[in-house]
């Protein structure tokens, strides 16, 4: 067991001894009907707080082949599926979280490096056996470690857009970092699983995606992922009944997501904030500045702001999500605006009638706030 190479169970325990601990193990129903096929290659993008790592470390401490865990797992839903034991424990997993990496070596090329050494180093030490004179780099590595183990890799990388976030101005540090993941993951048959999660989905350039192997399930198109990030308001309602809360209020302050889809969906860290503290309140300034939404509705394209009022009496507003390139900079018209607010979490999305609104009373703070700085 290593530090990105089979990390084991322990911080997944750490979200079931919590006292508040909602059980999404049935995804890995879905994930592992996507193992060794074609559509192997899975991208979550979620606002923060809606649950992302905690499902990653679920997968890692399910897959990794160096630690049984069944006891972790014996009561939550999976166990009753009968895709369970099939891969429970059985594959080389590889988790990263790629803020660790940007955060210490600042740019594409120096993270990359020091990304592939850390993984080489425990590769390595779990394979002694192995001839490393005739491998030649990162992916030969990678290939070999499969021939020789019969295990293929799941892939796990957490915070996957970090480099476009906090280099949203670099195209060149962006394309270095495209083309190693390309290279790593597309057409690798050491590849079971690739599944990133980050707050942006993959970035386009021009109409293309630069991954275009992956499937996205995001804030505009979440699909069969729909249920697994955030609360449904079944889960919320046992939740207040356990806990005591009001839940009228509770839906008040905190429903609101894809709820036009008939699946209303909350925001997980609030709700539990909430819940916790037995406080009606806006937490969702503990993890997004005022001054990133003031920015975005300071750019008033097109009448923005006066969409943003017509949002804060009530109403939706129409929108087009198709042309957002996916990034924090490239804004053609309000909708691109409009659409990268619905992927941070201050807008939530009509699929049927593709229009936009404000989805409940704390993200009508945050407006308000920031509106109030004018």
């Amino acid at each position: 067991m290593g530090k990105y190479v089979n990390p084991g169970t322990d911080n997944f325990q750490m979200s079931l001894n919590s006292e508040i601990y909602v059980d999404k193990s049935n995804l890995l129903i879905k994930t592992n009907a996507l193992f060794r096929t074609k559509q192997r290659f899975i991208c979550i993008s979620r606002p923060r707080r809606f649950g992302k790592t905690m499902a990653t470390e679920m997968l890692a401490a399910y897959y990794g082949k160096d630690e049984n865990a069944s006891e972790v797992f014996k009561n939550l839903a999976i166990t009753k599926h009968h895709s369970y034991e099939q891969h429970l424990n059985k594959y080389n997993v590889l988790m990263v979280n790629m803020q660790e990496f940007l955060s210490k070596k600042k740019s594409a090329q120096p993270m990359i490096e020091l990304l592939q050494s850390k993984i080489e180093k425990e590769l390595r030490k779990a394979y002694p056996e192995l001839d490393y004179d005739d491998i030649d780099d990162f992916i030969d590595l990678m290939k070999e470690v499969y021939l020789a183990s019969k295990r293929p890799f799941v892939i796990l990388i957490d915070e996957w857009d970090c480099l476009f976030r906090e280099y949203k101005n670099n195209v060149n540090e962006q394309k270095i970092y495209l083309d190693f993941l390309r290279l790593w993951l597309k057409d690798q048959a050491y590849v079971g699983l690739a599944y990133m999660t980050g707050i942006l989905p993959i970035k386009k350039f021009g109409s293309h995606s630069a991954l275009n192997m992956f499937e996205e399930y995001s804030m505009t198109k979440p699909r069969k992922f729909l249920n697994y990030f955030g609360f449904t308001e079944s889960e919320v309602l046992a939740l207040t009944q356990k806990q005591g809360v009001d839940f009228n209020e509770v839906r008040r302050w905190y429903n609101g997501y894809f709820v036009d889809l008939g699946t209303p969906l909350y925001n997980p860290k609030s709700v539990i904030s909430c819940l916790m503290d037995k406080e009606f309140a806006n937490y969702w300034n503990k993890t997004e500045t005022y001054e990133a939404l003031k920015n975005y509705i300071m750019l008033d394209h097109d009448g923005l702001k006066d969409k943003i009022i017509r949002m804060l009496a009530g109403d939706s507003v129409s929108i087009e999500t198709e042309a957002f390139a996916n990034d924090m900079t490239t804004f053609e018209t309000e909708d691109d605006v409009l659409t990268l607010l619905v992927h941070l979490g201050y807008l939530t999305y009509n699929f049927e009638a593709k229009t936009v609104r404000i989805p409940n009373e704390e993200i009508k703070q945050e407006f308000l706030t920031s509106i109030s700085w004018d």
